[in-house]
């Protein structure tokens, strides 16, 4: 046991007071929900914002629409790597320093993005959405920081709560659009750069938030308690004190989750609206169709996070298998004329995707040990984005050569293999 008191008394007084007491604990996880709620508002704010006019502030600026993804391929590089760069951070220095800097850097991308379209410099413009990207990837991870101090039946309740969150800023950002051209526009800034604007304060914001009030750092606090559990188990069963307790197919079976929901979900989103296009929708209808689309990502997560908490992490899985499959052959299948069926593939689309992430984090939380979580964490991420990447292009390449209708039946096969893998996760703790 000297061990175990040995460990205890290595750690700052301040901390202790926290491995002392369940209640302080359960203190600091609901203070850490709430800062995250209100970073996670305003980080909604600076990514739907900015990502509402990118493609067209590019069009405008190069004269040409044959690079108007460009922006969408930059952001999601810079996203990738942010998320890198913010899980090594958050895992050295705790969520707090993590968090913040990806949140500040994609506030100095957005006015980056600004200063390119005052001074017409497409140069700035391409490096300044690299550097934007930071805000996406660390909206992203901010779910995880709820979970540091979650109980295993908690975790998907806290990650849903972070998600909701992302919603109402999401929301609130492209209803201020014409707003922040207006203002943009009477400083002489070219209106379609407003919403940048709008998105370098919300950044900004979210890292001043995490950075003035997520103290303690609940993930400093976790990695506390967990050595201490560590050392205590290990004096008491004689074993090696310095094995962390990871479960290497939990963290394949959740990354491969997301990773393979994200694929799916942009390569069919995005080609919707080219699809509606071909077949007489108008921009209207479209809207109508991606609107409900993003309000199934993310309004049922306090639901699904519940149900992953309470009915396990493999069920929602399976669940979010179903679901696309459903989504995918109703896509294949449907009259591409009828307004009804384009709306429920499509919310069936986004909610397999919150099935698939909500379940897919909690099964990464549940298979990492606070010494690597948020590196991991990092870099699962990393694959999320490049799997989101990766299904826009091929997605355009797929319908260019053969039909939208190949690539939803395409998706349907690719959601039957969230099953095997989640079964396979499961016997590894036979």
């Amino acid at each position: 046991m000297s061990e175990a008191l040995k460990s205890r008394e290595n750690q700052p007084d301040w901390i202790q007071t926290y491995i002392d007491s369940p209640e302080k604990q359960q203190q600091l996880y609901r203070r850490t929900l709430l800062i995250v709620v209100i970073s996670q508002i305003f980080g909604g704010a600076g990514l739907a914002a900015g990502v509402t006019v990118g493609a067209l502030l590019a069009q405008d600026m190069l004269g040409t629409e044959s690079m108007v993804g460009v922006p969408t391929a930059l952001f999601t590089l810079g996203s990738a790597g942010a998320a890198l760069i913010v899980g090594q951070l958050s895992q050295r220095f705790g969520r707090r320093s993590g968090l913040a800097t990806g949140f500040l850097a994609g506030g100095i991308g957005a006015v980056g993005v600004v200063i390119s379209a005052l001074i017409n410099s497409i140069p700035l413009l391409f490096v300044s959405l690299l550097i934007y990207g930071a805000g996406s990837a660390t909206n992203l991870q901010a779910r995880y920081a709820g979970t540091d101090l979650a109980s295993s039946k908690q975790r998907a309740t806290a990650i849903s709560i972070a998600m909701v969150s992302t919603t109402l800023g999401a929301v609130a950002g492209p209803n201020l659009v014409n707003i922040m051209g207006e203002l943009a526009w009477s400083f002489g800034v070219p209106s379609l750069a407003g919403p940048f604007i709008l998105a370098a304060v919300a950044y900004i914001l979210a890292g001043l938030v995490l950075l003035a009030l997520l103290r303690p750092d609940p993930f400093i606090v976790a990695k506390a308690m967990a050595d201490v559990q560590k050392t205590h188990n290990a004096v008491l069963s004689n074993k090696d004190s310095n094995a962390p307790t990871i479960n290497k197919r939990g963290i394949v079976a959740g990354a491969t989750v997301m990773t393979l929901t994200n694929f799916l979900m942009i390569a069919i989103m995005t080609m919707t609206p080219i699809h509606m296009g071909h077949h007489g929708h108008d921009l209207k209808e479209v809207g109508v169709v991606i609107g409900f689309h993003i309000a199934a990502m993310f309004l049922p997560s306090l639901v699904t996070g519940f149900l992953v908490d309470k009915i396990g992490r493999t069920a929602v899985v399976i669940a979010s298998g179903a679901t696309l499959l459903a989504a995918c052959i109703l896509a294949s299948s449907g009259p591409a004329d009828s307004m009804l069926v384009l709306n429920t593939s499509l919310v069936l689309l986004g909610l397999g995707w919150n099935f698939g992430l909500i379940s897919g984090t909690a099964l990464i939380v549940d298979s990492t040990h606070p010494s690597t979580r948020a590196k991991t964490q990092g870099s699962v991420d990393v694959l999320i984005a490049l799997s989101g990447a990766a299904g826009g292009a091929l997605s355009g390449m797929v319908v260019a050569h053969y039909s939208y209708a190949t690539l939803s039946f395409a998706g349907a096969i690719l959601s039957l293999l969230l099953i095997p893998v989640v079964i396979w996760s499961l016997r590894g703790k036979e």
